[in-house]
């Protein structure tokens, strides 16, 4: 029961990076501009994406527009789009593989080591889906942390770090970390004839009798023997 707990806990928890990784990948806010030196106009905001780039009103109104050329962008929001895109398809196969993985469902039948191998796909799958949103994220900022304090760059074209960055860091952490719990909690692995994890503690089924497994004759060295009349 402490297992099937906390392969929910893990898959649920994985399941929620997932939609963040999309929602990551939605969001234009990667990028947002800086308002420094005598940049001081702060009635527009501008939002710059790995789709698109907006621009932002205090008044409410907001512009988008997508980026004409795929082959003009740098090369972190191509490597982005790539990365993330990938992550996406893979974050959805690991769902489908860790729900047929998990013990409370009845996916592979009582197969217990088929179930231990799928759920440990699974949770691979997760961990790499995280590596997947880590590095166009981490990417993304250290261009920007690089552009920002670069003085060759002109103060209105520094960028700082938007919210959809910090909410791909989560993302990504939320996805190993569950990764790594739903691999642990493996239900069965067998090894030399033996269980050493899975749903019962020890299996007699491979392993051979000993003399220690037999019961032990009454002998009159062990118990006092007494005489009835």
């Amino acid at each position: 029961m402490v297992n099937t707990g906390t392969q929910l806990i893990s898959f649920t928890c994985a399941v929620t990076g997932w939609i963040m990784a999309i929602a990551v990948t939605a969001l234009p806010q990667w990028k947002v501009s800086a308002f420094i030196g005598s940049n001081i106009l702060t009635s527009e905001i501008k939002w710059e994406g790995i789709w698109m780039s907006c621009i932002y009103q205090t008044t409410g109104h907001m512009q988008c527009k997508t980026y004409d050329s795929m082959l003009s962008l740098p090369p972190d929001i191509q490597a982005a789009r790539a990365l993330m895109c990938v992550a996406i398809f893979m974050g959805w196969l690991s769902c489908t593989v860790s729900c047929c993985g998990m013990k409370c469902t009845t996916c592979a039948g009582d197969d217990r080591r088929a179930k231990a191998a799928i759920a440990l796909s699974g949770g691979v799958l997760f961990i790499l889906t995280g590596l997947c949103v880590l590095i166009p994220i981490s990417w993304t900022a250290n261009t920007v942390v690089q552009d920002f304090y670069n003085p060759n760059v002109p103060p209105m074209h520094k960028r700082e770090l938007g919210q959809a960055v910090y909410l791909g860091w989560a993302a990504a952490v939320m996805l190993m970390i569950s990764g790594a719990v739903l691999s642990s909690t493996c239900p069965l692995i067998e090894r030399g004839g033996r269980y050493r994890r899975g749903y019962v503690g020890r299996s007699f089924a491979n392993s051979p009798a000993s003399a220690s497994d037999f019961p032990k004759p009454i002998t009159s060295n062990s118990l006092p023997l007494k005489e009835y009349v």
